[in-house]
């Protein structure tokens, strides 16, 4: 049984999951390569907000074309909770709002989420001022985000172009870690260079695709060589290029574990200020890499199968 089913069936356990882990996964179930219907991810979410791994699960992420989809799944499961059958309903959506499109559709896509909870917003872009400037007129002040550009941009001089227009915005980089394609995962040495860039200038971030195993790795079906989410959270306190792409060349699971049990306190919220989340397509696999690697304590057993 994999540690993400062995869901208890009352409320979530308080202080399950460690500070390293905690608010890591952001769900993106209905994105690439999950894919999970909208109708069906509303009520996976609502299971993981209720597990015992709660503590690990940040806000289900959708895309601006998305919304109707979600407003439909979240009335289809009020309306069958008041009729007492089984459903997603309870507190409101927490949502994160992921803009493909670029600041023209950040106005529309916050007047169509306002139904939800607004957990925060994901903005891909081509220009770093540009963004910042939509953000700051548009965003509701309590509500984060994060801006993403082509990694074409952020190679050699304009990574550091990039990242010093975000230094002085309360915004976060986002960093795309994979894809469907090869080409779409950065190798070491790119990645080194856009942690170690942010970690020296302060500025916090999220990564996206590609990361849902815990260990660096190449992924038999398909060849593609996978960052492993345990490498990017200990190569997030470095500051020196080579020894970032060390750590993320790991591919020993024992060393990396070893590595998170030796960190303390302080080293734990020097990552987590830096290395906010990731949005994965399964909430299971990572939790079940870190069950594997003893880095869960052990998990409440169900009263039966769900």
């Amino acid at each position: 049984m994999s540690a993400a089913s062995s869901a208890a069936p009352d409320s979530p356990a308080t202080g399950a999951i460690p500070e390293l882990f905690r608010r890591l996964f952001d769900d993106a179930a209905v994105f690439p390569p999950g894919n999970l219907p909208v109708a069906e991810a509303v009520p996976a979410h609502r299971g993981h907000r209720a597990a015992w791994y709660a503590e690990a699960v940040g806000p289900l992420l959708c895309g601006a074309g998305r919304l109707g989809e979600l407003a439909a799944a979240v009335a289809g499961g009020a309306a069958a909770a008041s009729t007492g059958a089984p459903a997603s309903g309870g507190a409101a959506l927490r949502v994160g709002l992921v803009l493909p499109g670029g600041s023209a559709e950040l106005g529309p896509a916050l007047a169509a989420a306002a139904p939800f909870e607004l957990a925060g917003v994901e903005l891909a872009v081509r220009d770093a001022a540009e963004a910042v400037a939509a953000l700051d007129r548009l965003l509701p002040p309590d509500v984060p985000a994060a801006i993403e550009l082509p990694r074409e941009l952020l190679r050699g001089d304009g990574l550091g172009e990039v990242l010093d227009v975000l230094i002085d915005s309360p915004y976060r980089a986002k960093f795309r870690t994979g894809g469907v394609v090869a080409e779409a995962f950065p190798d070491e040495e790119e990645l080194a260079a856009f942690l170690t860039g942010c970690a020296l200038r302060g500025l916090p971030y999220k990564c996206t695709a590609g990361l849902h195993n815990a260990v660096r790795h190449t992924d038999p079906a398909t060849g593609f060589e996978h960052h492993g989410f345990l490498n990017v959270l200990l190569a997030a306190q470095e500051t020196d290029r080579a020894a970032a792409a060390a750590v993320l060349a790991e591919r020993d699971g024992a060393v990396l574990a070893k590595a998170v049990h030796a960190l303390t306190d302080r080293q734990v919220t020097v990552i987590r200020n830096s290395f906010t989340a990731f949005g994965t397509c399964s909430i299971a696999e990572p939790l079940d890499d870190l069950a594997a690697l003893g880095l869960l304590p052990s998990t409440p057993q169900p009263q039966e199968d769900r």
